[in-house]
């Protein structure tokens, strides 16, 4: 059997039944076998800062404790000048890379975003995303933006100031949209409009982070269709350059504070499982702050890339999760067999395949060295 499904492409179905009567360990041996063929020992990461431009959202997700109404005393528009401090500050600690979130299309439900961003010169959020990109671009961090669901000229404008985009599929299960579902008042989850996003995004060439969140109430078999219906669009554009798995945590004050997150057995299985599914088309990233101490057993499960984490800025989705520093990553990385090597935001096939713009790519081929990583200074 392991030989099997190291070797051969698994359909639907022999992924569906290995996911739910294979034994872990052996689907983990496997998953890493293949990961080893493909990268060797590295395990990468990505040096950023965290912006959270705004964290008014139309949507409002069951598990969402970032969104914010209007009177609430944390709710936040940040300023131009509020951006360039901590750009200014990422690139003194040694960042690379521009992390713009925010809430999707916040302009469409709150007057109030609308008003700051008018009185500011812009008519929308991705108006002004636009220029956040350049300001980061001027201050020498690449800018990598997921502003949610977004039409194909927004797509055409943002990649010329973003060295990668991306937009976390989360699940392809409409279910989950209906009365009682986590995405039930979330027009922006709906997985068609989501899906229609990434494949614009694949049309274009945008070098693209997407993935699945589990422990939300999807079935098994939905978690294993978010997989393939990433995988489709993978084979048919050739843009997914990581696709993360990122197990839910529970929030206070939300509609989900009281679910139980999934099992670390739950989240290895998802990533040994994508492994296999994939091969090695695709980086598999695990955030590590959402699995401080099993950082080891992930290692084992096929994933090879930690995604990114700031030495200055917190994340702002999971605020009581602190990145582990690069020092303490390298340890663990290296104590569990595997070298750590720094990436930037756009992964080294697509810096080699030029998938950016003219205005990027002189600051791109600034930082990485030949293979496509960050150029090690000195």
């Amino acid at each position: 059997m392991l030989k099997k499904i190291y070797e051969e492409n698994l359909d639907f179905e022999e992924a569906l039944t290995l996911a739910s009567k294979g034994n872990l360990g052996e689907i983990c041996k496997a998953a890493d076998r293949v990961r080893r063929k493909y990268y060797d020992n590295i395990t990468t990461f990505s040096s950023n800062v965290f912006i959270p431009v705004t964290n008014y959202c139309r949507n409002r997700c069951g598990y969402c404790g970032f969104r914010r109404e209007p009177g609430d005393p944390c709710a936040r528009i940040m300023e131009p000048d509020e951006v360039k401090t901590v750009l200014v500050g990422g690139k003194e600690a040694g960042c690379t890379e521009a992390l713009f979130t925010f809430g999707e299309r916040p302009e469409e439900k709150y007057s109030e975003v609308k008003d700051w961003l008018e009185e500011w010169g812009y008519s929308s959020m991705v108006d002004y995303l636009y220029d956040l990109c350049l300001t980061a671009l001027e201050t020498g961090l690449l800018p990598h933006s997921n502003p949610g669901i977004l039409e194909r000229d927004e797509i055409e404008k943002l990649k010329q100031v973003n060295a990668s985009m991306g937009l976390m599929l989360e699940s392809s299960s409409e279910r989950l949209c209906g009365a009682g579902g986590p995405h039930e008042y979330s027009p922006g989850k709906l997985p068609k409009r989501r899906i229609k996003t990434i494949e614009i995004a694949g049309e274009l060439k945008v070098p693209f982070t997407s993935g699945i969140l589990i422990g939300i109430g999807e079935t098994l078999e939905e978690r294993i269709e978010s997989i393939y219906v990433l995988k489709e669009l993978h084979e048919k554009y050739g843009h997914i350059q990581e696709l993360i798995i990122q197990n839910f945590d529970p929030k206070p004050n939300t509609l989900m504070e009281n679910v139980s997150p999934p099992s670390l057995n739950d989240t290895m299985l998802t990533a040994a499982i994508t492994r296999l599914v994939i091969k090695g088309e695709i980086s598999i990233q695990i955030p590590p702050n959402l699995n401080t101490q099993y950082e080891r057993e992930l290692l084992a499960s096929g994933m090879n890339d930690w995604g990114g984490i700031s030495p200055l800025t917190s994340d702002e989705i999971n605020p009581n999760h602190s990145w582990p520093s690069k020092e303490n990553l390298e340890k663990i990385t290296r104590e569990a067999g595997f070298r750590l090597i720094e990436r930037l935001p756009i992964y080294p096939k697509y810096v080699q395949k030029n998938y950016i713009s003219n205005i990027v790519a002189p600051h791109v081929h600034e930082l990485a060295d030949k293979k496509g990583y960050r150029k090690v200074e000195g």
